[in-house]
């Protein structure tokens, strides 16, 4: 019964490699590990908790920072700066 957790996470995934966006990528992957660290609780997997409770702050955590290229455009949905 619990399996479809287990399926739902490996799903997200795996669709996280169709991401373009860092960002976006690296949100869903913090999304996934949260599924892997459910799954991991019910199933009395410490490691597997450890494991994607590490995923899922790493990706939060350089989302949060903004890690990108400075040169870069900033994305559609930032203002140009002027004002």
């Amino acid at each position: 019964m619990l399996d479809w957790i287990g399926w739902v996470a490996t799903a997200v995934f795996a669709s996280s490699y169709l991401c373009k966006d860092p960002a976006k990528l690296r949100r869903i992957q913090a999304l996934a590990a949260g599924l892997w660290v459910v799954y991991g609780a019910f199933i009395h997997s410490q490691p597997v908790v450890v494991a994607n409770l590490l995923v899922a702050g790493v990706a939060v955590g350089s989302t949060l920072l903004g890690r990108r290229d400075p040169s870069a455009p900033p994305p559609e949905n930032e203002s140009a700066g002027v004002g």
